[in-house]
């Protein structure tokens, strides 16, 4: 597993442990022209559970990968959140403000991973 993949797999952690629901992990890393190896999309039922599950993943890559966040936006209004680390970009969303901006769609020839929610 490459460090990328371990990273991937932290955040995921990091949003489950917050409860984060309809985790996507896009593959970016055969797409011309991506600004990331992957995309990790999840999204929270209310800005409180969003800040929350922001503040897991920052926690739980850093215990587990030793990294740190590039840039963090978001934070405060709390309907998305985008934590940038550079090869992975997470984006933590509100229900409606994820389908507004449908981006899982974007890439649509990318492989995607849909992970199933945890009660």
């Amino acid at each position: 597993m490459t460090k990328t993949e371990q990273l991937v797999t932290s955040i995921t952690k990091g949003i489950q442990e917050k409860k984060g629901q309809d985790i996507v992990i896009i593959d970016l890393r055969r797409t011309d022209g991506a600004i990331a190896s992957y995309f990790v999309i999840c999204q929270g039922n209310s800005p409180t559970q969003v800040e929350a599950i922001a503040e897991s993943v920052a926690e739980t890559a850093r215990k587990e990968t030793s990294e740190k966040p590039a840039n963090v936006n978001g934070l405060g209004n709390s309907q998305w959140v985008a934590i940038d680390y550079i090869d992975v970009i997470v984006h933590i969303f509100l229900p409606e403000t994820r389908s507004y901006y449908a981006i899982e769609d974007l890439w649509e020839d990318a492989e995607q991973t849909n992970l199933p929610n945890i009660d």
